[in-house]
């Protein structure tokens, strides 16, 4: 155990952008127990969650790198963790762990890593894939304790990695943060959108897996049974470019507006009726638990994580991932004309969140490993 009255704990993530392993590690360190813990946070990109974090007072620091397993940025991430004395290093994800775990094994700290999306993931070419499982194999097997979202994600590693063990800890949210009984900002208003229309939401990256495109197509379809709607799509990634080309294509420029990531999050989910994660595979989506908490329809695709959280006309809708675009489709009329159905779900999406998906537990779940893993040591 360390001899200093709190345990000096560093928390790693990749970048300072919001994605769901980002919104986690700022719930943790919001809800960590400063009598007896002392976060510091270090990202290795710059961004709004960098911003946040300094705010509330959370000592952060950026090694600017966005490759992973990046043997340049080791000895200067080494030298911080020696210089800054920390008890424990807690990695956020792939690229985190893969640029803190040589430094920390130098130095005798011992590593927890969360595991918040594999990096291998079916469609990835073979050659690919058993690099990225080679990889996580050496970061599992190196790391003192090893975290899963989700008990999907657990299966997962245990499917493709001989030996892995974990621990499961739900990710949690933030009740009071999400709330949907407190006064928001008129989101609809500032962008034009009418009260009278039902308003799909897309919040999240703007990359193959989470499918923005194929909910365009849906979103497309859909307007032709149900044309009282608007889609708002708010996030970044390297689809962007083609989802506006798309949108341009389809001439939807006045049923469909693009937005960048937004700190106003909880303003943003208040604005909606409907929130849709099309994804390909999830670890256990913070966003999508977000828009849980904010009482929300929910229209997300049948995958691993997901479905751990979403139980078929009873708190959201589930689609298959064959036919995607189709089944998006079909979900959305149906919740945009289903009143009594689309109500039923936003009931039973907050009291989801809130028997099983609570960041105070979520925390005290973590803190009680760090323990643990400490007294091991």
């Amino acid at each position: 155990m360390p001899s200093t009255t709190k345990i000096k704990v560093l928390e790693c993530i990749r970048q300072g952008q919001i994605g769901g392993g980002e919104s986690h590690l700022l719930s943790l360190v919001e809800n960590m127990d400063r009598d007896r813990f002392e976060p510091v946070v270090l990202s290795f990109t710059p961004g709004p969650m960098v911003d946040r974090l300094k705010e509330m007072g959370v000592e952060t620091h950026v090694i600017y790198t966005e490759r992973p397993f990046d043997i340049f940025k080791w000895k200067k991430v080494k030298n911080f963790i020696s210089d800054k004395k920390f008890d424990l290093v807690h990695a956020h994800g792939t690229r985190a762990n893969s640029n803190v775990l040589w430094a920390s094994k130098k130095l005798n700290v011992p590593v927890i890593y969360t595991i918040h999306g594999w990096s291998f993931h079916p469609d990835q070419k073979m050659v690919v894939q058993k690099l990225r499982i080679a990889g996580e194999k050496y970061l599992t097997s190196k790391s003192n304790l090893n975290i899963s979202v989700s008990k999907s994600n657990q299966q997962s590693g245990k499917q493709f990695i001989k030996n892995f063990q974990s621990i499961v800890v739900n990710n949690g949210i933030d009740l009071q943060k999400f709330n949907p009984d407190k006064p928001y900002k008129n989101i609809r208003e500032g962008l034009g959108i009418s009260t009278d229309e039902r308003l799909v939401l897309f919040l999240a990256r703007f990359t193959n897996h989470k499918q923005p495109l194929t909910l365009i197509n849906a979103f497309s379809k859909a307007l032709s049974d149900y044309p009282d709607m608007h889609l708002l799509m708010v996030g970044d990634g390297d689809q962007k470019n083609e989802a506006t080309q798309l949108i341009q294509l389809l001439a939807l420029e006045k049923k469909i507006t693009l937005l960048p990531f937004r700190q106003d999050v909880p303003d943003v989910l208040a604005s909606a009726d409907i929130y849709v994660l099309p994804s390909l595979w999830e670890g256990l989506p913070i966003g999508l638990l977000e828009a849980m908490s904010m009482q929300k329809a929910i229209i997300a695709s049948n995958v691993d994580g997901t479905s751990e959280i979403i139980e078929n006309n009873v708190n959201g809708i589930l689609v298959q991932t064959d036919e995607l675009i189709e089944n998006t489709a079909k979900a959305i009329v149906t919740l945009c004309k289903n009143n009594v159905l689309r109500q039923n779900c936003q009931l039973k999406a907050k009291e989801t969140v809130a028997e099983r998906f609570n960041a105070s537990i979520m925390t005290r779940q973590i803190e009680q490993i760090y323990l643990d893993v400490l007294k091991t040591k």
